[in-house]
């Protein structure tokens, strides 16, 4: 069973997912900080540079937003050109152009925008220019899938684009149809406004971080919804009905003495999942390394003996790893390319097995991720979308003195 547990203050919104007792997602959002991914902006074009295939848009936040050429083409491949053209015969500066924030801005960089739009809802993601129809790959059954891309075709105009998300497997066509209405008119208000607002202005904002996992990643029917705060319990209830009228299960309000993520022992799990070290049942550690480039996971037996053999006990600690591991990356949003150093084992088949585990644990994760296999040096590749970043997250704060390096100088002399 899955449970969301969100933790409300003055200035914050907290939310845990957990799976059967176990955290698996957390976020955190500040008030008036929501963050940009799946917003839309009527911008103006600054800069235009051929030499990056890029231009600059203003969209009215501290720095200029990114947009690449392959974002200003068509959002179809087959309707792309043969010769991708520059980006100068695209756009021109002083253009005003509706762009949707695909990435959040990060360090000294800008947001990442593009023009293929998407607006996500419970049964489908819309896709006002795509031109196709496509079903997620976690529907595994073809009947299924062909049933969903026929209705798919039948419902969508002729310029539109169509993803069936996992959810809406076996769901009815009525259900489905309802989902798209109410995208389509999502869109048309989008569009009315950016004829009537000067560039640069905000024309459309992403859900609230409860509203987006409610829909992402929450059964009305199923799942449980807890919330210690009264106006947080009556929003999500109308939010709820809006997208399920009368098919959910009530929302909890939680009033105990402590603190709701104590009593869900939420608390208790972010400590021990966001550290460098991390301690693995039977003793086995987890050393945990990111740089802005990429992420390197380190496995260690330490003191983890369980097996009759050497090859025993490497492979069990591994697929122990293996399966914490889908989890933390989960759970710390970890993106970009990560590095995984498994304790060295001698069988292709124990290989398989640790990359079978892990490949099942991160079937469950809604972002995209893939794993690319084994180097010569016994490393397992892979890397992960990441879009947004935390406003408020649960995350270490870099020390001043070593630069999270962990060491400072010292000169002998």
């Amino acid at each position: 069973m899955k449970q969301m547990i969100v933790h409300c203050t003055q200035h914050v919104t907290r939310m845990a997912l957990l799976d059967n007792g176990s955290l698996v997602e957390y976020a955190a959002e500040r008030d008036q900080q929501q963050g940009l991914v799946g917003s839309y902006y009527k911008g103006r074009v600054m800069n235009v540079l051929p030499g990056m295939q890029a231009a600059f848009v203003d969209i009215g936040q501290k720095k200029n937003a990114f947009l690449y050429v392959d974002d200003v083409l068509h959002p179809h491949l087959e309707k792309q050109p043969e010769v991708k053209p520059s980006i100068e015969t695209l756009l021109e500066p002083g253009q005003e152009i509706v762009v949707q924030v695909r990435k959040e801005p990060r360090g000294g960089k800008g947001a990442r925008v593009t023009t293929h739009y998407t607006l996500p809802g419970r049964w489908m993601v819309y896709m006002p220019f795509a031109e196709y129809v496509g079903v997620s790959k976690k529907i595994s059954r073809e009947s299924e899938r062909a049933r969903l891309k026929g209705m798919g075709e039948r419902l969508r105009r002729r310029e539109e684009g169509i993803i069936m998300r996992t959810v809406s497997e076996d769901e009815p066509v009525e259900a489905v149809e309802g989902d798209l209405s109410f995208l389509r008119a999502q869109w048309e208000m989008i569009i009315r406004r950016s004829q009537e607002t000067v560039a640069p202005a905000l024309l459309h904002s992403d859900l609230s971080i409860v509203q987006r996992f409610i829909r992402d990643a929450f059964n009305p029917q199923r799942d449980e919804l807890m919330i210690d705060s009264a106006k947080a319990v009556r929003e999500a209830e109308a939010f709820l009905n809006d997208m399920a009228p009368g098919k959910y299960k009530p929302v909890g309000f939680y009033h105990g003495q402590e603190s709701i993520f104590t009593a869900y022992r939420v608390q208790e799990q972010l400590h021990k999942s966001f550290g460098r070290k991390i301690t693995l049942e039977g003793g086995a550690t987890l050393i945990w390394d990111e740089t802005e480039a990429l992420t390197v996971i380190d496995v260690n037996t330490a003191q983890y003996t369980g097996g009759s053999t050497l090859e025993e006990t490497v492979t069990r600690t591994n697929l122990l790893a293996a399966e914490e591991i889908g989890r933390l990356i989960r759970l710390r949003d970890t993106g970009g390319i990560i590095i995984i150093d498994f304790i060295d084992m001698q069988r292709d088949e124990h290989r398989r097995m640790v990359t079978e585990r892990l490949e099942g644990v991160i079937r469950r994760d809604r972002t995209q991720t893939h794993i690319l296999g084994w180097t010569h040096l016994g490393l397992l590749e892979m890397t992960r979308k990441k879009a947004r970043h935390d406003s408020a997250g649960f995350a270490p704060v870099t020390c001043q003195c070593c630069g999270g390096t962990g060491k400072v100088g010292s000169w002998l002399e």
